[in-house]
C-alpha cells in the first residue's frame, strides 16, 4: 500500500522560509514532487523530480523554492525561501510509482500561511 506522509507545513511572515518533507512507502517511484491548491484555485504543479535528480518548477517559484530527495529514503524536501502571501496554499506530496504507470499518489496535504 502506497503511503505519502506530509510534515513541515506551518505559518510564516513573508520573506521568511519553510521546509517541507515527505516520506514515501509502499512503492518504489520515479517522479516525485509537490503540488499547492489555494482556496477557490484549482491544484497546480510546484515542483518536480525525477529518479535522476532531474527537476522542473513552476514559474512562480523558480529561484525561490528547491526540491530535492533521497532514493535511498524514499524522501522528497521541498526548501522554500522568500516566501511571499500568495505561497499560501495547502501543499500536497505527488509521487508515481514505477509499477502502476500513470497512476497518481497523493499525501494527505499540509497548510502553509504566509502572512504579509
Amino acid at each position: 500500500q502506497v503511503q505519502l506522509v506530509e510534515s513541515g507545513g506551518g505559518l510564516v511572515q513573508a520573506g521568511g522560509s519553510l521546509r517541507l518533507s515527505c516520506a514515501a512507502s509502499g512503492s518504489i517511484f520515479n517522479t516525485m514532487g509537490w503540488y499547492r491548491q489555494a482556496p477557490g484555485k484549482q491544484r497546480e504543479l510546484v515542483a518536480i523530480i525525477t529518479s535522476g535528480s532531474t527537476t522542473n518548477y513552476a514559474d512562480s517559484v523558480k529561484g525561490r523554492f528547491t526540491i530535492s530527495r533521497d532514493n535511498a529514503r524514499k524522501t522528497v524536501s521541498l526548501q522554500m525561501n522568500s516566501l511571499k502571501p500568495e505561497d499560501t496554499a495547502v501543499y500536497y506530496c505527488h509521487a508515481r510509482s514505477i509499477y502502476v504507470p500513470g497512476r497518481d499518489y497523493w499525501g494527505q496535504g499540509t497548510q502553509v500561511t504566509v502572512s504579509p
